[in-house]
């Protein structure tokens, strides 16, 4: 399990625990008057979509347009999928052929 993200509020932090799928463990820290919430799970694109993260979202609408042949952002779309090769060094993901 790797720290996927981290919340300020307990009540976000737990609907996030119910998304994702695997290993999960929700731990609260103290940090000086706050308490910040951090959920732990598997790394996983399915993980990361469910909780909206690194535009994946975003980045499933730009494909499906691409796909239906519509006009998208193509500088976008690029742009999402340069930052994702941050996930395939850190955590061993590949992003799929169907993403590009």
């Amino acid at each position: 399990m790797e720290l996927l993200i981290t919340y300020d509020d307990q009540t976000e932090a737990e609907n996030a625990e119910k998304l994702i799928v695997g290993k999960k463990r929700l731990a609260s820290d103290r940090d000086d008057n706050e308490v910040i919430y951090r959920l732990f799970g598997e790394p996983s694109w399915t993980n990361f979509f469910k909780l909206g993260m690194y535009e994946l979202p975003l980045l499933k609408d730009l494909v499906d347009l691409k796909r239906a042949g519509k006009p998208y952002d193509s500088e976008k779309h690029q742009a999402i999928l340069t930052s994702l090769q941050f996930l395939e060094t850190t955590y061993g993901l590949k992003i799929p052929e169907q993403w590009r």
